[in-house]
């Protein structure tokens, strides 16, 4: 079973897409294995109306903390509305569901789009194609009014999947995009910049407070549990002040990095590289050569797709420092060893398997579990501050 971990834009031609992904073995191979994912998650199912917060221009949305592999929530789309979980993805620019339409194995154990049942439903005429590592999907595009709690965007352009493979086993129903309109596959208008062109948010601004380990599958509610929120921030998610660090361009949401090290020496990025930070990539990924040795420094034993070490020896293993804008943010060893379903410590570096001629890092939620992210589009930034 293979889990969206890391989407990255290699190639764009003809509406035709080439994304590699990165499978990380984990606590869920156990569970899907013995079907426990998709039961717990019914389990434990919630609707927006119970627990999204709107007030003083700015909506709290909760996300979903699935094993510290990924975050997600639900939004409706089509009027009447219906409900799909989603990923928020700061990586990504667009929005797309599986539709009823699809056949595939993939799309026969989600929720699917029904556009006959929305009155809101307008097709268009563009289709293309989307490869990922492990599985590929047809999507056409349509328009619709998509919720965020109590945001909405009318007319939002979005991705219907008429066919996909490779993605039996997933817990979600599809991606949320939260990056710049020029990251869009197809050309659209994200729904951040829809809601924002609307009137819908006071400030062209989102957030994140990714919850740190919190009980497997448990639902916290705000002050505990993870959440995105649009429109302004809310200072009871961070301690101290945001250190503002503005993208290296606009339109992507990398900021410049000036090195990585550890026990004061420069083990990566010595020449400084440009990291994306990163909500639906799960570790933290670099190029092989370097995340090998670091592998070494912590004496990280490989064993099949993994470094393990010693649980034992976590307490003593050095943080990692990520020195950005002349910041440092130390992430503690028992932020960046998590244990798999028998209890075992691995590391969460990991090859980052997108080839690119410049040093490439990818800051996720290992990183953001630690820090307070800001996105602020109106001003072309990120703001980093230590989470509570």
């Amino acid at each position: 079973m293979k889990w969206l971990v890391l989407l990255e834009l290699v190639a764009f031609s003809d509406y035709r897409v080439i994304i590699p992904l990165t499978k990380v073995k984990t606590m869920r191979k156990t569970l899907s294995e013995k079907n426990m994912l998709n039961n717990l998650l019914k389990e434990h199912a919630y609707r927006l109306s119970q627990i999204c917060s709107r007030g003083l221009n700015i909506t709290i949305h909760p996300l979903r903390n699935i094993m510290d592999m990924l975050y997600m929530d639900n939004i409706t789309i089509g009027t009447p509305p219906q409900e799909f979980q989603v990923i928020f993805d700061t990586g990504l620019s667009d929005l797309w569901v599986p539709s009823h339409f699809c056949p595939s194995p993939a799309s026969s154990t989600q929720v699917r789009f029904r556009h006959y049942k929305s009155s809101t439903f307008w097709p268009t005429q563009k289709t293309f194609s989307i490869a990922y590592g492990s599985g590929n999907m047809n999507p056409v595009l349509a328009l619709l009014h998509v919720s965020i709690g109590d945001l909405v965007s009318t007319e939002q352009p979005f991705r219907l999947s008429m066919a996909e493979n490779g993605f039996q086993g997933i817990p979600f129903a599809g991606v949320l995009g939260l990056n710049y309109p020029n990251i869009s596959f197809i050309g659209a208008i994200p729904i951040f910049d829809k809601l924002k062109n609307q009137g819908a948010i006071s400030e062209p601004v989102f957030a994140f407070y990714l919850s740190k380990s919190p009980p497997l599958f448990s639902l916290q509610m705000q002050g505990e549990g993870s959440v995105v929120m649009f429109g302004r921030v809310d200072k009871a998610y961070y301690q101290e002040m945001l250190n503002w660090v503005p993208l290296i361009q606009v339109g992507d949401w990398r900021a410049h990095m000036d090195h990585i090290s550890m026990k004061r020496k420069v083990i990566a990025c010595s020449g400084g590289c440009k990291p994306l930070v990163d909500t639906r990539t799960s570790l933290i990924l670099g190029p092989r050569r370097l995340v090998n040795n670091i592998q070494k420094l912590i004496s990280a034993t490989p064993r099949g797709s993994e470094h393990y070490i010693s649980c034992f020896a976590v307490n003593t293993l050095p943080s990692t420092i990520f020195t950005i804008n002349g910041i440092k943010y130390p992430v503690l060893a028992r932020a960046y060893i998590l244990k798999d379903s028998r209890g075992h410590c691995y590391t969460t570096f990991k090859e980052n398997t997108v080839r690119t001629s410049r040093e490439t890092w990818m800051l996720g939620d290992v990183f953001l579990r630690q820090y307070f992210s800001v996105y602020d589009q109106g001003n072309d930034r990120i703001g980093l501050a230590q989470a509570v």
